[in-house]
């Protein structure tokens, strides 16, 4: 895979690394959060932003697990700022606790970085009683930024400085149900697919940020929002299958993305100064990228806002 190493109107290609497409760039005047940020692309989108000087909010479902993550980071970047928060966003109690607690901590936020994601599932309900891979990667991403908006306005407005929102899908969005979201059917056992509801979420994200988007621009806020595609990358999604799990495990070095490059589009998104003023978009490798018709349906994604807002009051 990696002869495709041709590099696009950005100047970086499917083998860039995070480090690379953030060299030179100064962030410690930042704060992010980070989901999903105690392994895989999430991990290491952390490890950077702290090596770029950014403040960093570990959002964890295993707060012991963050913590030896925080670790790890802190011995390669000593002066690494970065903390971990319990953060489960399949449970929309734990995400409202989740922004709480950072709120209560008079922090200025200038990054968030919805990354966190299941993948593939069996069919099963949140303790919400939301079918789990939208529960988690869309809904709690949904309610999390809304809640955590006023923060980002405020900073940015303080600050001077652009607010970011990254909104991490997947390739995969191109391939969900046939109707795009089943809003009829979200819970409905009958007919789910766990690669199509994966499908479906990953869709979500990228309607979301889009929909965003219009609503920022709308109110005249220096806040941008943009959705991504990692990559093809050998992480513990695939933990649900097996089969797969040893297959990437074998032959994924060769075919795949490494991690290091694997979050090389989101630290881009979040970080470059050729982002600035561009909301709206979705990117892979580092560039901007063709979404899907679905994606690009504006009353599509206002539909998906509406309904997403009513499951979460």
């Amino acid at each position: 895979m990696w002869f495709l190493s041709k590099k696009g109107p950005s100047g970086f290609s499917p083998n860039s690394t995070a480090e690379e497409v953030t060299q030179g760039i100064d962030g410690s005047a930042l704060t992010a959060i980070v989901t999903g940020a105690s392994s895989g692309i999430g991990a290491e989108t952390a490890r950077v932003l702290a090596l770029r000087g950014v403040h960093v909010i570990m959002g964890v479902r295993n707060i012991s697990a963050g913590e030896q993550v925080k670790e790890t980071i802190i011995k390669d970047v000593p002066q690494a700022k970065i903390d971990a928060l319990e953060l489960d966003l399949s449970s929309l109690a734990s995400v409202r606790n989740f922004a709480s607690n950072f709120n209560s901590l008079g922090l200025p936020l200038n990054l968030l970085i919805n990354n966190a994601g299941i993948m593939a599932t069996p069919f099963t309900l949140s303790k919400d009683k939301i079918e789990l891979q939208f529960a988690t990667n869309h809904v709690g991403h949904f309610l999390l930024t809304n809640l955590l908006l006023d923060t980002m306005k405020k900073t940015a407005r303080e600050s001077r400085k652009e607010g970011r929102i990254v909104n991490v899908s997947s390739r995969r969005h191109k391939f969900s149900y046939n109707e795009g979201i089943r809003f009829d059917k979200i819970n409905d056992q009958s007919g789910y697919n766990g690669l199509s509801a994966y499908g479906q979420s990953k869709l979500a994200n990228v309607l979301h940020a889009n929909e965003l988007a219009r609503h920022l621009k709308d109110e005249g806020v220096e806040i941008t929002a943009n959705s991504l595609h990692p990559g093809a990358i050998a992480t513990n999604l695939f933990r649900q299958h097996s089969i797969i799990s040893g297959i990437v495990n074998v032959i994924g070095k060769h075919v795949m993305k490494n991690v290091e490059q694997g979050s090389a589009t989101t630290c881009y998104v979040a970080l470059h100064p050729d982002v600035k003023g561009v909301s709206g978009k979705y990117y892979a490798d580092c560039n901007i990228a063709e979404a899907s018709p679905q994606a690009n349906d504006a009353g599509l994604a206002k539909r998906l806002w509406d309904f997403t807002m009513s499951l979460v009051h």
